[in-house]
């Protein structure tokens, strides 16, 4: 994830009132997908967790 101007092929969404952009590449592979913010003792940060992720390493990360 980063910040970055709009591009014009990115798609404009929009979740629980706010907008986020994705690239149509990236849009393929977070279909489904759901972003949460982990503000817990272990650290913080954002999880995603993908359906339709095939496998998953130790740390939590997903992998097509």
């Amino acid at each position: 994830m980063s910040f970055e101007a709009k591009k014009e092929e990115d798609q404009v969404l929009e979740s629980n009132g706010i907008s986020f952009l994705v690239d149509p590449t990236s849009l393929d592979y977070l279909d489904g997908s759901v972003v949460d913010f982990d503000d817990g003792l272990s650290g913080k940060g954002f999880d995603i967790r993908n359906p339709n992720a095939t496998s998953t390493c130790g740390c939590g990360r997903s992998f097509n």
